[in-house]
């Protein structure tokens, strides 16, 4: 793997925007940040800890998650609208990665503890935010809720869950799932953020693993990717054609505890592009 950036705490959420670069967060020191194409990083947000995942809005800005689910404006647009808290469950704490469906809709999870922490762990849940900005919990029993991607259709969403150590997948039906099966399962490290390719690859971060893995949409293998640090927390393909994936790591196992760095390499196929997010602000 390529290292591009390095220097920080635990990186997460990275996503491409066309035209912008890759942004992505320090889950601890806080702040978003901007790998352009030109290579150099300039900061998006500043201060905010605990951002797991983002993505992109139609009216320009950005969504984070981390004690919410927040629109931020981006330039001019100075705006910061919450449209998700932490009373959707009597449990939620916070929140950790999402992603968009083909309407535009956020499908979002919920933490229902403190993972840095000595809190006895509890379930979150994965909950739906429609295009009016109301919210259906659609799924529940998630001990540590991690990254969230559809296949190419539609008719799939993948789900990590880091502390049962499996991936878990429904079938989706009108914006709503079905009952969950496992998709992988691991027993060397733990399923973090994962991403989708173009012809139906499910791309899986694995913490603790020191490598990347790659799954065909029938769940076997197709190969694994080793990463120079340990602490692999997330993946998102950007760049030309969404023809690079890009890896970041937090900095546990690595050098320091400012090691967390962002790598550029390929699995042979481009990304699936991940919709904008029309959630009515």
């Amino acid at each position: 793997m390529e290292k591009i950036v390095t220097g920080y705490g635990l990186i997460e959420g990275p996503l491409w925007i066309e035209g912008r670069g890759l942004l992505f967060s320090d889950v601890q020191n806080g702040g978003v940040y901007a790998l352009g194409t030109d290579g150099l990083v300039s900061t998006v947000l500043e201060h905010r800890k605990g951002i797991g995942g983002m993505s992109a809005h139609r009216d320009g800005g950005i969504i984070v998650g981390g004690r919410n689910i927040a629109y931020k404006g981006l330039g001019a647009d100075d705006r910061s609208l919450v449209l998700l808290d932490k009373d959707v469950t009597d449990t939620a704490i916070g929140f950790n990665d999402f992603t968009t469906d083909s309407q535009g809709r956020l499908w979002v999870g919920s933490l229902g503890y403190v993972v840095f922490s000595d809190q006895t762990p509890r379930p979150g849940h994965l909950h739906v935010i429609d295009l009016d900005g109301s919210v259906r919990t659609v799924s529940d029993g998630i001990m540590l809720t991690n990254g969230l991607a559809f296949s190419p259709d539609g008719t799939k969403l993948y789900h990590s869950d880091a502390r049962e150590n499996i991936v878990r997948v429904y079938d989706v039906t009108d914006g709503d799932v079905g009952p969950w099966k496992t998709f992988a399962a691991y027993e060397d490290g733990h399923p973090d953020g994962l991403c989708v390719a173009a012809d139906g690859a499910i791309v899986v971060a694995v913490a603790h693993g020191s490598r990347v893995d790659v799954y065909e949409p029938d769940g076997s293998l197709r190969q694994s990717l080793p990463c120079p640090l340990p602490m692999v927390t997330s993946v998102a393909f950007g760049g030309d054609d969404l023809g690079d994936l890009y890896v970041v790591t937090g900095s546990v196992g690595g050098p320091d505890a400012l090691s967390g760095t962002v790598f550029r390499t390929g699995i042979g196929v481009s990304g699936l592009p991940v919709p904008l997010c029309q959630v009515s602000i």
